[in-house]
C-alpha cells in the first residue's frame, strides 16, 4: 500500500464510523414518512402489489397493472408502471405511492396481526394507498379511517417485528 493510501485509510475509516453514528442516531425529520418495512412481496416473482402501479392509483384511481418493461428494484421489491412518468413521480416520492404499512392491511394491524392487503381491495386517506385483505376489511377502515390508522401506527412496529417469524 502506498504512503498517500495509508494515509487517507484511517480518515475514510473515520468518515464512514461518524456517518453510521450521525445516520443511525438521527429520526427521520419532522413531517416526513419512513418507507415501512416489512413490505409485502410475492417471493416468486418479486413484484410488490403484484406488479400494480403503485402511482395509478392515486392517478387514475383504479388499480392498473404496470409494464415489465417500465419496472425498478426499490426495497427489496420490483415496482412496474403504466408509463415513464409514473416511475419518475416514484423514484421522487416512495414514501407517498408506496402502500402504507408495507401492503400489510390496517385493520388486520390494528387488531395485532400481519395480513398481507390485496392489490384490489384499497383505498386512499391522508394521501396514502392502504390495501386489504377483502372487501369488508376495506369497508370496516372506511368507516373510521383515522382511527383505524391511529391504532394501527401505533401497533405496526410491534406487528412488524413479528413478520417472517
Amino acid at each position: 500500500m502506498t504512503a498517500a493510501r495509508q494515509w487517507r485509510k484511517p480518515w475514510a475509516a473515520l468518515g464512514l464510523a461518524l456517518g453510521l453514528v450521525l445516520g443511525g442516531g438521527m429520526a427521520p425529520p419532522a413531517g416526513s414518512t419512513p418507507v415501512d418495512r416489512p413490505l409485502v412481496v410475492n417471493p416468486e416473482t418479486g413484484l410488490a402489489i403484484s406488479g400494480f402501479d403503485p402511482v395509478a392509483y392515486f392517478t387514475r384511481h383504479t388499480p392498473t397493472f404496470g409494464r415489465s418493461d417500465i419496472e425498478l428494484s426499490l426495497k427489496g421489491a420490483v415496482w412496474r408502471f403504466q408509463n415513464p412518468g409514473n416511475r419518475a413521480a416514484f423514484l421522487e416520492h416512495p414514501e407517498i405511492y408506496m402502500p402504507r404499512f408495507g401492503g400489510y392491511d390496517p385493520v388486520a394491524i390494528s387488531r395485532g396481526a400481519s395480513v398481507p392487503g390485496h392489490p384490489l381491495f384499497w383505498a386512499l386517506a391522508g394521501e396514502r394507498l392502504y390495501l386489504f385483505y377483502s372487501n369488508e376489511a376495506r369497508a370496516v377502515f372506511l368507516a373510521d379511517p383515522g382511527r383505524i390508522i391511529a391504532v394501527a401506527t401505533r401497533k405496526w412496529p410491534e406487528v412488524a417485528r413479528s413478520v417472517g417469524r
